[in-house]
C-alpha cells in the first residue's frame, strides 16, 4: 500500500491508457506527534527535570488540594435536576476557585493566556464547542469559565478531582448504561432550553489529536439543535502536544514559559436544515473553526485513533496508509457488521482468483459498489505501480486489520490462506513481504531478517503454523526482527498512547451514527 499521490485512477480509455485525475493532497496523520529535540533542548529538559519540574508538580498538587474544600462545600445541596440561582457566598467561592486554578496554571508555566473574542451568554449559546482537543491542558478554558462539561461517570469517583468536577455540575456519561448517550443528549437539551444553567463545553472531536487538522466532529453536541459558540485553542509552544499523559505533563512543566490562546468565535445559529441534520450542523461548525485555525479538515475519526493505537503485535508507523483506507471504507459503507463471516467470504473469493489482478471496474464489482471518486482513491492505495490493476488479497488483508486491529495473528492467518500454495500450505518471502506491507500500510518493507529467523531449515518457504509458533516464542517479533530493518519506523514519533478521553466522551446516540459505520453491501 502507499499513501495517495496527487492523482487518482480514472479507469482506462478505449486504447487501454489509464486516465489520471487530480486529488486533494494527503493529510498528515493526526494521531502521532513527531517531536525531535536538539542537543541543547535535551540538556535543558534534563536540567529542568531535576529542578523546576518537581517544584511545579508539588505546587500544582497543593493548589488542587487547596481548592478541594471550597468545591466540596459549594457542591453541598447542589441539584443536577433543577435550576438553582447562585447565591452570594457561592459566587464568592466561584471567584476563589478561579483564582486558585489560575495560580495553578501560572505555576505550571502558563504565564500568558490570550483571550480573543467575547464569550456569549448562556441564553445566547448554551453550548460551547472547543477544538482541537490535544491534551490535559485543554481544561484551562473550563477553569477560566467554570462551564459545565460532559464527563465519563467514572471521573466523579476520583479523589479530589471528582469533587472539583462535581462543582461545575457536569453531565455524566455512563459506560455501564447502554442508553446513557441518549439520556445525555436529552439532559443537554433540557438544560439548553430551560435556561439558568451554566454553558456546556464539549470537545466534538471525541479524542485527542496533534492539532495538525480537525478530524470528524461527533454530532452529539449538535443534536440539541441550539445555537453554539465555537472556541478554538492554540498552543504556540511545540512541547504542548499530545503524547502520553505523563510525557506531556513532564515536557510542559519543564518549559520556562508556556502560552495558550483561546478565541471565542461568533455564535453559530443553525439553519432549519442543520437542525434536522446534526451531521451537517457539526461539519459546518468544524469548517468555520478550521478556517479560524488555518488548518485543514479531514474525515479521520475517533475510530481511526483506535486503529492507530491498537495493542496488536504490529504497531502502525506514522506514515501508514491504513488510516486513509479506513476512512474510505467508512465512506463507501464497506465495514462489515458480521466481521468474521464477511472476511472469510472475501478471503475465499480472493483465493479463487489465484493471483489474478483486477482493474477498477472489476474491483468495483468484487466489492459490490459503483465506481466513484472514493473507490478510485481506494484503488490507488493498492495500485502501487500505477498499472491500473490491484491484488484483492491486499484489500482483504487491510480490511481485516481495520476491523480487527488488535488481532494481528488472525489477520496473518487469513492472509496465509489466500497466499499459500495448495500443495504444502506454505508461502515464499515475497508473499510475506506483501502480507506485512499491507498489514502495516506501507509501500516498502524488508522482511528478510524475520523470514530467515522463521525458516530455520532454509526451505525458502514457511507455513502459518511455523509463523504462529515463532510468534508465540517471540511475542515482540516485529520489534526484534522487523522494525530495525526499516527506515522511518517510530524514529522521533510519539503515538497518542493512553491519552484519556475524559473531557470528550462520545455522546452520539446509535441512531445518529454515520452510514459509514454500518455494513451496507452484500458479499456474493
Amino acid at each position: 500500500m502507499r499513501l495517495p499521490g496527487s492523482t487518482r485512477c480514472g479507469g482506462a480509455d478505449a486504447h487501454g491508457h489509464v486516465e489520471r485525475r487530480p486529488r486533494a493532497p494527503p493529510i498528515r496523520n493526526p494521531f502521532v506527534h513527531e517531536l525531535r529535540l536538539g542537543a541543547l533542548e535535551k540538556a535543558q529538559l534534563a536540567l529542568m527535570t531535576v529542578t523546576l519540574f518537581p517544584i511545579r508538580l508539588l505546587f500544582a498538587a497543593f493548589m488542587m488540594l487547596l481548592a478541594w474544600p471550597f468545591a466540596f462545600v459549594a457542591s453541598l445541596g447542589h441539584s443536577n435536576e433543577a435550576v438553582e440561582p447562585q447565591c452570594c457566598w457561592r459566587r464568592c467561592v466561584d471567584v476563589i476557585l478561579r483564582a486558585i486554578m489560575r495560580a495553578m496554571w501560572f505555576a505550571g508555566g502558563f504565564h500568558w493566556m490570550t483571550v480573543k473574542g467575547q464569550q456569549a451568554l448562556p441564553t445566547e449559546a448554551p453550548i460551547l464547542t472547543l477544538g482541537p482537543h490535544s491534551s490535559y491542558f485543554d481544561a484551562i478554558p473550563v477553569t477560566m469559565t467554570m462551564a459545565s462539561i460532559v464527563m465519563k461517570a467514572e471521573s466523579k469517583d476520583i479523589p479530589v478531582w471528582g469533587t472539583l468536577i462535581k462543582y461545575i455540575r457536569p453531565v455524566f456519561v455512563s459506560r455501564s448504561d447502554q442508553d446513557s448517550r441518549r439520556k445525555t443528549v436529552e439532559e443537554i437539551k433540557r438544560r439548553a432550553q430551560s435556561g439558568g444553567w451554566p454553558q456546556i463545553m464539549i470537545f466534538p472531536e471525541g479524542t485527542c489529536t496533534n492539532r495538525s487538522c480537525l478530524i470528524t466532529f461527533k454530532p452529539g453536541a449538535f443534536i440539541p439543535a441550539v445555537p453554539v459558540q465555537p472556541v478554538v485553542l492554540r498552543y504556540p509552544n511545540k512541547m504542548v502536544r499530545t503524547t502520553s499523559p505523563r510525557h506531556i505533563l513532564w515536557l510542559t512543566l519543564c518549559q520556562l514559559h508556556n502560552r495558550v490562546e483561546i478565541e471565542f468565535l461568533p455564535i453559530y445559529v443553525p439553519s432549519e436544515e442543520e437542525k434536522k441534520d446534526p451531521a451537517l450542523f457539526a461539519n459546518n461548525v468544524r469548517r468555520l473553526m478550521a478556517k479560524a485555525l488555518d488548518v485543514p479538515v479531514t474525515d479521520y475519526s475517533f475510530e481511526d485513533c483506535q486503529l492507530a493505537l491498537a495493542e496488536g503485535q504490529l504497531h502502525l508507523p506514522a506514515n501508514t496508509a491504513l488510516l486513509e483506507f479506513a476512512r474510505l471504507v467508512r465512506r463507501l459503507g464497506l465495514k462489515p457488521g458480521n466481521t468474521e463471516k464477511v472476511l472469510q467470504q472475501y478471503g475465499e473469493r480472493a483465493r479463487k482468483l489465484q493471483n489474478e489482478k483486477l482493474g477498477l471496474e472489476d474491483f468495483a464489482q468484487y466489492l459490490g459498489v459503483q465506481v466513484s471518486d472514493p473507490l478510485r482513491d481506494m484503488f490507488a492505495l493498492f495500485d502501487e505501480n500505477e498499472e491500473g490493476e490491484v491484488d484483492v488479497r491486499e484489500y482483504v488483508t487491510a480490511l481485516s486489520v481495520v476491523c480487527r486491529p488488535s488481532r494481528t495473528l488472525d489477520t496473518i492467518k487469513l492472509a496465509f490462506k489466500m497466499y499459500e500454495a495448495e500443495e504444502d500450505g506454505a508461502i515464499a518471502e515475497d508473499d510475506l513481504t506483501s502480507i506485512l506491507k499491507t498489514a502495516l500500510g506501507v509501500s516498502e518493507l524488508n522482511v528478510s531478517h524475520l523470514f530467515g529467523a522463521i525458516d530455520v531449515d532454509n526451505k525458502g518457504k514457511i507455513t502459518f503454523d511455523e509463523f504462529n509458533s515463532f510468534a508465540e516464542q517471540h511475542p515482540d517479533f516485529a520489534t526484534e526482527y522487523l522494525y530495525p530493518e526499516q527506515t522511518g519506523f517510530q524514529t522521533g514519533v510519539e503515538t497518542l498512547k493512553d491519552v484519556p478521553n475524559g473531557f470528550c466522551p462520545d455522546i452520539t446516540p446509535e441512531e445518529h451514527d454515520g452510514p459509514g459505520d454500518v455494513w451496507q453491501k452484500k458479499v456474493d
